[in-house]
């Protein structure tokens, strides 16, 4: 039961989440990553009365998405922002009849949820591999940083807004980190670095819109999801739901590009 579970893990930090700690967010998380395994309940009590659920950009009602099924979950990572009180999680699925993978971006006020949004790739989605995404994803290192070594908040929300700003500006200029590598899809891009730059071609005419973002300073991770326009030529310049999990260190990137996106290959 959905909302009484959330509720009860919730209730545990009442308290404490008047300041968004870390453990708060992860109890929440516990309880959402319960919620997808099966065990749910009646939706009132842990839910905002102001509360959304997306999921692909569509609104719906969170008894009918994919949160309702008894998905089993082989892997799954979260970072927490205590400033923004939210959440992300990845989720990864590789059952053979339905293998998906799930980011979800939770936002709470007064220890309920208020926002709940999720992109769910599946087989037919651009690049989707589970068995690329999957052994990749799990040689990257997501361990916390050094306190000492850690960058602030505003530098590595910058470091992920940089990637998206070269969409549509070819002056700027990307910190990236040495190797260069990337994560797409289900693929693993390893480039060439000529000192501080990535050999990656990038356009400069896709302005990314509608950025949401999720900074957790101790991983020195941030999420963001966004609209990437002009991927389904079937809909036009319409932007398409995508979200993109950077690392950051010593001012670079160091892991990027995990990246979750609802485009049907073929379409495009």
């Amino acid at each position: 039961m959905l909302q009484l579970f959330l509720l009860a893990c919730l209730s545990l930090v009442a308290t404490a989440s008047a300041d968004c700690t870390r453990d708060f967010l992860k109890n929440a998380t516990d309880a959402y990553l319960l919620a997808e395994s099966g065990t749910r309940s009646a939706l009132a009590p842990a839910i905002a009365n102001n509360f959304t659920y997306t999921e692909n950009n569509i609104p719906m009602s969170i008894s009918n998405g994919i949160i309702s099924k008894n998905l089993k979950i082989n892997h799954n990572l979260s970072i927490f922002d205590t400033t923004a009180c939210s959440t992300f999680t990845e989720i990864i699925v590789t059952n053979p009849a339905k293998p998906c993978v799930i980011t979800t971006r939770m936002v709470f006020n007064n220890s309920r949820v208020t926002t709940m949004e999720s992109v769910v790739t599946t087989n037919g989605d651009w690049a989707f591999n589970i068995t690329g995404f999957t052994y990749y994803g799990a040689m990257q290192d997501w361990s916390p940083i050094p306190a000492t070594k850690r960058d602030s908040r505003a530098v590595i929300k910058a470091v992920g807004d940089s990637y998206f700003d070269r969409f549509d500006n070819a002056s700027v200029i990307l910190p990236w980190g040495a190797p260069c590598n990337r994560l797409e899809g289900g693929a693993l891009v390893v480039e060439n670095l000529t000192g501080d730059d990535c050999v990656m071609a990038f356009p400069d005419d896709i302005k990314v819109i509608n950025r949401r973002y999720v900074v957790d300073e101790v991983l020195g991770a941030v999420d963001i999801f966004e609209g990437f326009p002009g991927l389904d030529q079937s809909q036009g310049n319409k932007p398409m739901p995508d979200s993109h999990l950077f690392r950051v260190e010593g001012e670079r990137l160091s892991i990027f590009g995990r990246r979750r996106i609802v485009f049907r290959v073929g379409v495009g």
